[in-house]
């Protein structure tokens, strides 16, 4: 019986029937992006689950926080459970305002057990030049649980890490890098030769001027209509609407972890005939137990290993001719029609690759 390939395909369209994108979608201004911010910080209330007393730093951070709050005490009289020290992070989104809020991930730093029913005392979160740009406080949300007991324990999630939605207010602002530009640059995600130059005679066919010049396979450099001067804003949002037709490689990705198999559409096979096979090995162990007949005076139990052996060779197969332009269609089908599985068609496509006959790029994960 043939078995049906069961893969992943992943059909990006061909060059003539591929649907157009947003700019927006597939490209983005220079310098407009998020900014990581990370911070030190003390996470309290928590059920005795917080860091041992072997772990440090925790110790030395609530003393000082205490010293600061006009409460003097030594480090040595210090000896609490309830107190975890965690490393909070968040990403800051471009022209965040002074007030907004953002989410922050709590992360634990040391032996604590969990972090659920914790508060985050006020962390202020740097970034990378060192500046404080926001603050974050507030209650963690771990969604999950850990109990146990000297012989078992149960765990859900992972309870040592955790979120604090909208936990930190925006105190400074990044500077505004579209203001009074006569120049910007668009970023494609994707580099490619085609789609640069079929972003940038939209853009020109749009503003019925050279507004657009390619630099590179990944940037577009844009020069300000006199129209739009002083309001980036509206010129941008222009742009952002206008529709491309991306172009995409001739790409197979494998991933022999998994068995997945993603194929584009434009990738063509040259004419080459493909052979499978499938050998299955059968090993059976069945030990017999000889022992003396009963009453008898001599003799002894014994274990006699038997070992059986079977080879089944599948030659329901055959050879397969994939014709020179083959799609996807066509090379599913032809290996379809000799039975192979995911992890075979994984050698297959390898081996064509190997005898020059995929037109493509194939990448292995």
């Amino acid at each position: 019986m043939k078995k049906a390939i069961c893969i992943v395909l992943l059909i990006m369209l061909s060059p003539l029937g591929a649907t157009a994108s947003r700019i927006k979608d597939i490209a983005s201004f220079d310098g407009v992006r998020d900014n990581q911010l990370i911070g030190y910080g003390l996470v309290v209330g928590l059920n005795g689950s917080g860091d041992s007393d072997q772990t440090k730093f925790p110790v030395q951070s609530l003393t000082n926080l205490l010293e600061r709050s006009g409460v003097t005490i030594k480090r040595s009289d210090i000896m609490v459970k309830n107190v975890a020290a965690v490393m909070v992070t968040a990403v800051l989104p471009p022209f965040a305002k002074q007030g907004t809020r953002i989410d922050v991930l709590v992360s634990s730093m040391g032996d604590a057990k969990s972090l659920a029913g914790g508060t985050l005392l006020m962390t202020p979160l740097k970034g990378g030049d060192s500046q404080v740009y926001a603050v974050a406080q507030g209650a963690v949300l771990t969604n999950s649980f850990s109990y146990g007991g000297q012989a078992a324990s149960v765990q859900k999630n992972h309870p040592t890490a955790g979120r604090v939605p909208e936990g930190a207010l925006v105190e400074r602002e990044l500077p505004n890098i579209l203001a009074d530009r006569n120049q910007i640059r668009l970023n494609l995600h994707q580099p490619d030769f085609t789609t640069a130059s079929r972003l940038a005679a939209a853009i020109n066919a749009k503003f019925q001027s050279s507004v657009a010049v390619c630099s590179d396979p990944g940037s577009v450099l844009l020069t300000v209509p006199s129209r739009y001067g002083g309001n980036m804003v509206e010129f941008a949002a222009a742009l952002e609407g206008l529709e491309v037709r991306p172009d995409a490689p001739a790409r197979v990705v494998l991933n022999e972890r998994t068995g997945t198999i993603v194929i584009g559409s434009a990738v063509r096979i040259s004419t080459v005939a493909v052979s499978h096979g499938n050998l299955t090995l059968f090993i059976k162990e069945t030990p017999k137990v000889s022992q003396p007949q009963p009453f008898s005076r001599t003799g002894e139990t014994v274990v006699v290993p038997r070992t059986t052996i079977t080879v089944k060779e599948d030659t329901s197969g055959g050879l397969a001719l994939l014709k020179e332009g083959a799609n996807i269609g066509d090379v599913v089908k032809a290996l379809n029609a000799i039975g192979v599985t995911p992890r075979d068609l994984i050698g297959i496509l390898q081996a064509i690759k190997a005898a020059g006959a995929l037109q493509g790029e194939l990448t292995i994960i």
